[in-house]
C-alpha cells in the first residue's frame, strides 16, 4: 500500500507542483481582429498537456507543433512531456496573440493573461 501511494504521488508530482507554482489552467476569451471570430486561449499550468501530451497541440489545430512535440518526446525519452505542461499554454497563447487575435475578456482576466504571457497592453 505504501509503495503504491508513493508511485501515485510521484506520477502526479509535476501536476501538483505546476498547479501550486503556476496556478490552475484558466480560459481567457479572445477575438480575431479581422473576422470577429471568438476563441479561447489559456494561461497557467497545462493539466491537459500533462495528461494528453503532444495530442493537445493537434486537437487545438497545431498539427506541425504536435508532430514536433512527439519527436522531441521520443528523442528525450519522455522528459519533454514533463517540461511542456509548464510552457505550453504560454507558448500557445503567445502564438495566437501575435497572429491578429486580441484579448476580449473582462479586464481582470485580460490583466492576468498579460501578466502570465508577458505582453504589454497595446
Amino acid at each position: 500500500m505504501g509503495i503504491a501511494l508513493f508511485i501515485i504521488i510521484m506520477i502526479f508530482l509535476p501536476l501538483i507542483i505546476g498547479t501550486l507554482v503556476m496556478g490552475w489552467q484558466k480560459k481567457i476569451k479572445i477575438r480575431h481582429k479581422g473576422s470577429g471570430l471568438n476563441g479561447t486561449c489559456f494561461v497557467g499550468y497545462s493539466w491537459t498537456y500533462f495528461f494528453f501530451g503532444f495530442f493537445v497541440p493537434i486537437f487545438r489545430g497545431e498539427i506541425s507543433i504536435g508532430v514536433f512535440h512527439l519527436i522531441f518526446s521520443l528523442v528525450t525519452f519522455g522528459i519533454f512531456q514533463l517540461i511542456m505542461p509548464f510552457l505550453y499554454n504560454r507558448q500557445y497563447s503567445a502564438r495566437l496573440l501575435t497572429s491578429d487575435w486580441v484579448l476580449d475578456d473582462i479586464e481582470e482576466n485580460n490583466l492576468l493573461a498579460r501578466d502570465k504571457i508577458g505582453i504589454s497592453k497595446n
